[in-house]
């Protein structure tokens, strides 16, 4: 099982400061395309999912300030779980057009908890690692040969044998090897940077 990375204390502390654009846009990056997926799977049109991101991010916006780090007061991304929950619940009684039960099943969403390793927790989890992995990637790549990338991405990525990547790419069998594991070793590090907030 995948530990999932919890939210920096130190970026939460940050984004008390309105000033401090940095941990926004930090914080904006990381969490956008994860509720924004995690929006969409629950039934929510595009429009309608960003309304409701815009609307996620103003109550973190106005809250943090009030956020108490500790065990005692239960994890970020659970209150980020809850707040989102209920801002879908909102933005369903809000609209005027009829809603149908196959689309958003809002019996359902107001029913449900938001249990430690329920489904919904596992999916938040899993967008959160999804997310975490498209910023790394956008590091890492950057840092490396197109073809080293590519080796990487062949072999680690789509799921196509070493030895089949090798002979797309034009390289030995041990050069592809030696870019997958060099590239998920830096992926590791980047994440890890990113949890530390180095």
């Amino acid at each position: 099982m995948t530990i999932i990375p919890t939210t920096r204390a130190s970026l939460l502390l940050r984004l008390r400061d309105p000033k401090d654009h940095d941990a926004w846009v930090e914080f904006v990056s990381l969490y956008e395309p994860v509720i924004y997926r995690v929006l969409r799977r629950a039934g929510l049109q595009d429009a309608d999912a960003i309304e409701v991101l815009q609307d996620l991010f103003l109550a973190v916006n106005r809250n943090i300030g009030r956020w108490e780090l500790g065990a005692e007061h239960g994890s970020f991304r659970g209150w980020l779980r809850r707040v989102t929950r209920n801002l879908v619940v909102s933005w369903v009684r809000r609209q005027t057009r009829q809603v149908t039960t196959s689309s958003i099943d809002l019996d359902a969403l107001l029913e449900s908890r938001s249990a430690v390793d329920g489904p919904e927790t596992n999916e938040f989890d899993r967008e959160l690692r999804r997310a975490l992995f498209h910023l790394a990637s956008e590091r890492v790549r950057v840092e490396v040969r197109p073809q080293t990338w590519q080796a990487f991405w062949e072999s680690a990525v789509s799921e196509t044998s070493v030895a089949e990547a090798a002979i797309k790419l034009g390289m030995t069998v041990g050069a592809v090897r030696v870019a997958k594991c060099r590239i998920i070793a830096r992926l590791r590090e980047v994440v890890a940077e990113m949890e530390k907030g180095t």
